[in-house]
């Protein structure tokens, strides 16, 4: 089954056996702008004037090498980093700010919140909760929204969890997880929302090599079904595979952008092609 794909509710009809998401209709893809962004820690010029579009339902994955931005322009999409200058649009309302005059003033946090709840993220060290079970992980963040009752969730966060591949696992917790499998479940907790865009913060980078390939084959179920991805990557074959639009990055600048054919395949600019050499 993949995420593309919807099904009417059904009860279980043996123990452990998954059940189809419930009829609750998902969040439709949305489009991210990102607008003269620019962050400073210290003195140190982190984002450098960055403008960047994904149109809803695309791939966009940000390469570049480490201290280039790449991370911090992710967590400013959600408002996890507040930008000195610039903003965060997704489908046209700015994300943690808000006009006033000529001006942005901060949201409050409530406010801020109840955004990122249409925002997922998945974080490259999972950031589980170590007392909760798979199922209660899955699960917590629709609950505490309202978003769906606990016996709504519950029955959801399987049908996720079975997406992919952990219907097995609904009652472990982290700790006795590999780390595939504790991403996968991440990514579950990020879709149990049903966000609007997903965030990916290089998520296969914390894994072995062996398990690699799980968390990619999932991410690459999503990048089929419509969703907007943004996901921060070094696995340049991956980029290649299911970007529309690969964007590097280098010293907080956008230095080149376009389809994996030409950015990846064809780079006209030196600095791309000599990350390029170096990683390929």
């Amino acid at each position: 089954m993949t995420f593309a794909q919807t099904t009417e509710s059904a009860r279980p009809t043996a123990p452990g056996q998954a059940t189809a998401a419930p009829a609750v209709a998902p969040a439709s893809a949305a489009a991210v702008e990102i607008h003269d962004a620019h962050k400073w820690f210290g003195a140190h010029h982190v984002l450098a004037g960055i403008s960047l579009a994904v149109p809803a339902g695309e791939v966009a994955v940000i390469l570049g090498p480490s201290g280039s931005g790449k991370s911090t322009l992710l967590r400013a999409i959600n408002h996890l980093e507040k930008l000195d200058v610039g903003h965060v649009a997704i489908n046209g309302e700015l994300i943690g700010v808000r006009r006033h005059g000529d001006r942005l003033k901060e949201l409050p946090e409530r406010a801020i919140l109840a955004q990122r709840a249409r925002i997922g993220f998945v974080f490259q060290n999972f950031n589980l909760f170590p007392h909760l079970t798979v199922l209660d992980n899955v699960t917590a963040a629709p609950v505490a929204t309202g978003r769906l009752s606990r016996a709504e969730a519950a029955e959801f966060a399987r049908a996720l969890l079975t997406r992919v591949g952990l219907a097995d696992k609904i009652n472990s917790y982290p700790r006795q997880l590999s780390g595939g499998q504790q991403q996968r479940v991440a990514i579950a907790r990020a879709l149990a929302l049903r966000p609007g865009v997903i965030l990916f913060d290089e998520p296969t980078s914390a894994l072995d090599p062996e398990l690699v390939g799980d968390v990619l084959a999932v991410i690459r179920d999503l990048a089929s079904s419509g969703t907007t991805l943004v996901i921060v990557t070094h696995e340049i074959g991956f980029a290649r595979e299911v970007a529309d639009l690969v964007v590097f990055l280098d010293e907080g600048r956008i230095v080149e952008q376009g389809p994996p054919s030409e950015v990846l395949d064809n780079p006209r600019h030196p600095r791309t092609r000599e990350f390029l050499s170096k990683v390929l």
